[in-house]
């Protein structure tokens, strides 16, 4: 169970601090207008070799350009070019005029366009040309309904990122996050950008703990509607489901790699412990069993194992039991507080947020060497989400007297704020490619 939790109870904080010393000394809850404003984003750092890119605006409709545009910005790893001042507009490779842009250094172009069709429908076409080479790289056209603009755009930005990278890209992505406004605190779901936030749950008790299921049309989280903690999972469509709703608490909720089960913490028997159940509230199992408290479960990506954080050894610290239970294995070694693991993609590192002399940062260990790289420079941050292809890990932070989202990438090279009017900002979790 995180402080978080303790908090929304209405516990000390105390409490959990003397029985755990898990918790980070500050967890509030976030939020974004209900008028479903976007955040801003602020971007610092980049890559050490970006490509020079110009996004030619699509003809028709710039604004499948400009959405283009602003992912790539965001990457860290693209110089985007400004291309006011070449005349030539092409919207296919045929009309370049590849002189004009070669002069402005650009190395890639995306060109492309938007056209009206039967149906109310959207016919959008993009081309990915190679300046140097004059050569196209890569391209496509989609079909589709005009809600619909938004997404393919993303789609577009992730197929340029990976030709270009040879990684998959994470726009066309969502995040989750909680929300608490005017007394009330509602679940909600957005694009990457945090363009298109809709509310999925609201309630004027809290609501914690969001977690994407691995294919994308679940979330898990823990609701007090019930005036006690419950663990749900709600499709996207609004369908939901009481998964734990045991004696005692039942909080942070994880998903299985196969998505058919989840790692939950109860207390309905001891202290925090962490149980495996399946997504649908059957089968309950222990994993384990200790006098201390074990919370914040996370799985391994092959699904053998569950990493959690623990007071076992005296000081909170990460460790790792077989997913069908057994003798837990410390992990995490360097520094004195260890805390919220979450699993890489690529199964190699692991996220989690550190004590660093009285400042609580985001940290990366890789597995296979034990090396630790500090990543976020804040003071209380927390909940640590990676982007779908492990470039990104998402966060919350402070800023000023509220809290806010933020993110970095692995190699700790490229920083964002993303910030809203009014608000503190928590728990958020990052979901997988939308197919």
């Amino acid at each position: 169970m995180r402080l978080s939790e303790y908090k929304a109870m209405k516990l000390p904080v105390s409490t959990f601090l003397g029985a755990l010393k898990l918790a980070l000394s500050l967890v509030t809850f976030f939020t974004l207008s209900l008028a479903h404003a976007a955040l801003e984003i602020e971007i610092s750092g980049g890559s050490a070799q970006q490509v020079p890119i110009a996004i030619v605006p699509f003809a028709q409709n710039d604004t499948i350009s400009k959405i283009i545009e602003a992912d790539l910005k965001r990457s860290g790893m693209f110089r985007v070019l400004e291309t006011g001042g070449v005349a030539s507009r092409p919207n296919e490779i045929a009309q370049i005029k590849f002189a004009e842009w070669t002069a402005l250094q650009a190395q890639a172009m995306a060109v492309g366009s938007v056209e009206p069709i039967a149906g109310g429908k959207l016919k959008v076409t993009y081309q990915l040309a190679d300046v140097l080479k004059q050569s196209q790289l890569t391209g496509g056209q989609y079909t589709i309904a005009p809600s619909q603009l938004r997404i393919t755009a993303h789609k577009i930005a992730d197929a340029i990122y990976q030709k270009l990278t040879g990684e998959s890209g994470i726009y066309a992505s969502r995040i989750a996050y909680i929300n608490k406004s005017a007394g009330r605190y509602t679940l909600q779901v957005a694009d990457a950008d945090g363009e298109n936030a809709r509310t999925m749950v609201s309630s004027k008790e809290p609501i914690i703990s969001p977690a994407w299921s691995p294919e994308g049309n679940r979330i898990a989280y823990v609701s007090f509607e019930k005036k006690k903690p419950i663990v749900y999972v709600q499709s996207l469509s609004g369908q939901r489901n009481v998964v734990a709703s045991f004696k005692g608490n039942n909080s942070a909720p994880a998903w299985s790699p196969d998505g058919n089960q989840l790692a939950i913490v109860l207390t309905h028997a001891a202290n925090s412990q962490i149980y495996t159940i399946n997504a649908d509230g059957s089968g309950l199992k222990q994993v384990t069993k200790s006098s201390a408290i074990d919370t914040e479960p996370t799985w391994s990506n092959d699904g053998q194992w569950i990493y959690f954080s623990s007071d076992r050894g005296g000081r909170p610290q990460i460790y790792k039991v077989s997913s069908s239970g057994g003798s837990p294995q410390r992990v995490s070694f360097e520094g004195a507080y260890n805390v919220s693991p979450r699993f890489s993609p690529d199964g190699k590192s692991l996220a989690m947020i550190r004590n660093d002399g009285g400042r609580f940062r985001v940290a990366l260990q890789d597995l296979a060497t034990g090396q630790v790289q500090l990543l976020s420079e804040g003071n209380q941050d927390e909940s640590p989400s990676f982007a779908p292809n492990g470039r990104v890990i998402l966060y919350a932070t402070r800023s000023g007297n509220r809290g806010a989202l933020a993110a970095v990438s692995a190699d700790g090279r490229v920083k964002q704020r993303l910030k809203d009017s009014g608000g503190d900002i928590r728990e958020p979790a990052w979901g997988p490619l939308i197919k």
